[in-house]
């Protein structure tokens, strides 16, 4: 499964690659996350609760940054298993940073795939859940940049 997507920030290029890059800003934008610890280098272990059509599910995931460009792009590695079900998420994802003006775009492509009860769900359902992690995301990523930004 492929998603691919942007989203503008109203932030200088290499603040944004800054928080991106660090796992609790970054964590912090993504709802559920929680139990965020270090494994050491650019390597972090998360837990991650969400609802996949009728399914609650946790995820333990692994992320690591495998490639890092400052403040152009940043390449990652997710690995996870969800508690008490069978399967697994696998998936790489590269970001990239673009200056437009006061704006920074940043580009995203992540490549996933799931196995076990999870891909048993099919694509288009959860294709569905990543678009609207996506969006809650991109605006708790807004928003946290704009309660940063200097009063005019």
């Amino acid at each position: 499964m492929r998603i691919t997507g942007e989203i503008a920030v109203e932030a200088p290029r290499a603040k944004v690659f800054d928080a991106l890059r660090d796992p609790r800003f970054f964590a912090s934008c993504i709802e559920g996350v929680g139990e965020l610890a270090s494994l050491g280098g650019n390597r972090f272990e998360a837990m991650l609760e969400t609802k996949v059509a009728y399914i609650q599910l946790r995820f333990k995931v692994v992320v690591e940054m495998t490639r890092i460009d400052p403040p152009r792009e940043i390449e990652a590695r997710v690995e996870g298993t969800p508690v008490g079900v069978v399967g697994r998420l696998a998936a790489t994802s590269l970001t990239r940073l673009v200056e437009d003006g006061d704006i920074t775009r940043i580009e995203y492509e992540i490549d996933a795939s799931l196995t076990g009860k999870l891909g048993a769900l099919g694509a288009p359902v959860v294709k569905s859940k990543a678009k609207d992690m996506e969006k809650a995301f991109a605006a708790r990523l807004r928003a946290a940049f704009a309660a940063t930004a200097p009063a005019p």
